[in-house]
């Protein structure tokens, strides 16, 4: 059963400056909610409502954003604006726990700053920048994935096909058709940003991950590596032989808020 989730966004937001510097990346606006708010919606989508925010310090008002305000709901509920207050109330059900990430060491040590908090068999990740679609979000598509597989030992990785010349910037996935399912293939190997011509596939794992609790005892051992970061692929890889690892490639349009350009098109489409 899945039951918690842990959200990265520990960042720096460099490509956002100056607006970063006073206001975390997360909690730009889309519409009249941040970017962090759909990821949260995200996850209570599946039932998830216990959620943890590995941050860096400073970006303090992402988990301030979701807890409750009674003097601001006191005055909206004497005005009577209840839309404003059913709006503020909706993630009360949520509970919300902090760690901190005091350096940049990369996606693994950013998850591994959780590994005290975890009791979950299967752990949902949501890295802040990827945002999909469509008729169902991302984490009900890996939801629904991990559900037909039916193992607590399995991870099931976000998949998209992208461009060949895109390789470098991903961690790519080798995975074995399966006639039966085109969204679900068994993962036989996975490289860190490979060159093109040494990809073996076009399918990028992008920010959505559902990891098994046993990850977390492998990171301290994978050590660092990609320029010094300790990385989840790694860790991932060290366990291919011994748990069922699985990628879901979904259907649906992947927004990359963590770009300009990229958070450009969110806005349009979903704003």
């Amino acid at each position: 059963m899945i039951t918690q989730a842990i959200l990265p966004v520990a960042g720096l937001g460099t490509r956002f400056l100056p607006w970063t510097k006073a206001v975390p990346k997360e909690l730009l606006p889309i519409g009249n909610q941040p970017i962090i708010a759909l990821l949260v919606d995200e996850c209570l989508s599946v039932g998830i409502t216990d959620i943890c925010f590995v941050i860096s310090k400073g970006k303090e008002l992402i988990p301030q954003y979701f807890f409750a305000d009674p003097a601001l709901e006191a005055i909206l509920r004497k005005k009577g604006k209840g839309d404003l207050l059913s709006q503020l109330k909706r993630y009360d059900a949520v509970n919300i726990h902090v760690v901190y990430q005091e350096e940049q060491l990369g996606d693994g040590h950013a998850i591994l700053q959780a590994k005290d908090w975890v009791e979950s068999d299967t752990v949902a990740v949501l890295f802040g920048d990827d945002l999909i679609v469509g008729p169902e979000n991302g984490l009900q598509q890996l939801k629904r994935g991990f559900d037909r597989i039916g193992d607590d030992e399995a991870a099931v990785l976000c998949l998209e096909n992208i461009p060949r010349d895109l390789t470098p910037q991903y961690g790519i996935a080798d995975v074995i058709p399966d006639d039966t399912d085109d969204a679900l293939n068994r993962v036989r190997g996975l490289v860190e940003k490979p060159r093109p011509e040494d990809a073996p596939s076009t399918l990028a794992v992008v920010g959505k991950y559902l990891i098994p609790r046993s990850t977390f005892d492998i990171l301290p051992s994978v050590g660092a590596s990609h320029g010094g970061e300790i990385r989840l692929i790694d860790a991932l890889i060290a366990q291919m032989n011994d748990i069922p690892i699985f990628g879901y490639q979904f259907t649906g349009t992947r927004l990359d808020t963590g770009r300009p350009e990229g958070y450009k098109e969110a806005v349009r489409v979903l704003g």
